[in-house]
């Protein structure tokens, strides 16, 4: 078997892509479009060719232990055309440099290594750009010549590996809380503030808490673009990652569950907190979180990444590939905010001064 698979189109033989439009395989050649469905018959042409045997337990756990993205890189031959493609050792879907055509590593994606899910590509190249557009529009802090001397180094549209974690939580929580009176008998001002002791106790459950398994990926960047519909997800499949660049996990599931931890215990303390009303404040004395095991699954999510240079500086932002949600950091030009600041100012001192001329 190949290393790499490249989808042909068998009416002109040019290579397809997933169209994220048409929600299928489409040749940009003749148009032809094609049903996801018929690429199965396709992939198990390919895996009647491997015959390596499947891997056993001990083979898993020694793998799991190379599956870190080390820096290193492989070498691939594009099938299409001959040309050399190098990636890192955790890629598993990119574009020939020379030709263009879609390349898709299948080792990468199967045996342990096999997403049980993915979320196909809703958004497109030209929908990510306009997003970075609107970003733009009504900052007005923003650098005057920012928007039209940035300039789009790159947009790529990328498969990010997730871990899924599925799991019940039981919690009690004990917080300090009061309530505060205030009043006035013309002659001095007072205020009574009474305390309580507030408890709260149940359980929740969480279904998919998404953590991401890329080194490569920042936590805080890929959070920040959630939430995905999940009920859009399908069974995985090869032929939604041509056209696209995709990475295999590089921190197994293991790894990644700290996190996962984390995130589902403030989920739960902001969730009974939010039951907690009438009370001036509410301070958590006492939490105790307990987390049930349950089911780990593993993802790929669509995201487009954009990166745009100013002035010498890279500007990174991110895209949910599904929703549309934009996230990204903008400069900011500091004449501009001390002249807001000191605009400020001076109207509040002259509506002050006026204020004081009409008493």
């Amino acid at each position: 078997m190949s290393e790499v698979m490249e989808y042909k189109c068998p009416c002109c033989g040019g290579a397809i892509a997933f169209d994220s439009h048409v929600q299928k395989m489409k040749c940009p050649y003749c148009d032809t479009e094609f049903e996801m469905d018929t690429l199965k018959e396709f992939e198990q042409e390919n895996m009647e060719q491997d015959h390596d045997p499947q891997w056993d337990a001990s083979q898993t756990e020694q793998d799991g232990e190379q599956i870190g993205g080390d820096g290193s890189m492989s070498a691939y031959i594009c099938e299409a055309c001959g040309g050399e493609v190098i990636a890192d050792t955790t890629a598993g879907a990119m574009s020939c440099p020379y030709c263009g055509n879609p390349v898709i590593v299948p080792k990468q994606f199967e045996g342990m290594l096999k997403p049980d899910l993915i979320i196909p590509f809703k958004l497109d190249r030209k929908q990510a750009e306009q997003k970075l557009r609107d970003h733009l529009k009504g900052k007005v802090l923003l650098p005057k010549y920012f928007k039209t001397e940035n300039r789009i180094k790159e947009v790529k549209g990328l498969y990010v590996p997730f871990w899924l974690y599925d799991s019940d939580a039981s919690a009690e929580i004990r917080c300090r809380a009061t309530r505060v009176h205030s009043w006035s008998d013309g002659d001095y001002e007072y205020t009574e503030t009474e305390h309580f002791l507030v408890s709260r106790g149940g359980d929740l459950g969480f279904d998919k808490v998404p953590v991401d398994g890329s080194e490569k990926m920042a936590n805080d960047l890929m959070e920040s673009i959630e939430p995905f519909r999940y009920g859009e997800a399908v069974p995985f499949q090869k032929g939604y990652m041509a056209g696209y660049l995709a990475d295999r996990y590089d921190q197994s599931s293991e790894e990644c569950a700290p996190r996962a931890n984390e995130r589902m215990r403030e989920s739960t303390v902001q969730a009974f907190m939010s039951t907690i009303q009438g009370y001036a404040t509410c301070v958590p004395e006492h939490t105790d979180i307990r987390l049930k095991k349950g089911t780990i699954s593993y993802a790929l999510l669509p995201i487009w990444v954009l990166s745009t240079k100013y002035r010498d500086k890279s500007y990174t932002f991110a895209m949910n590939g599904q929703t549309g949600k934009f996230v990204g950091d903008l400069p900011f030009d500091k004449g501009k905010a001390v002249q807001i600041s000191g605009g400020v100012f001076l109207a509040v001192f002259l509506i002050t001064f006026l204020l004081a001329g009409l008493l």
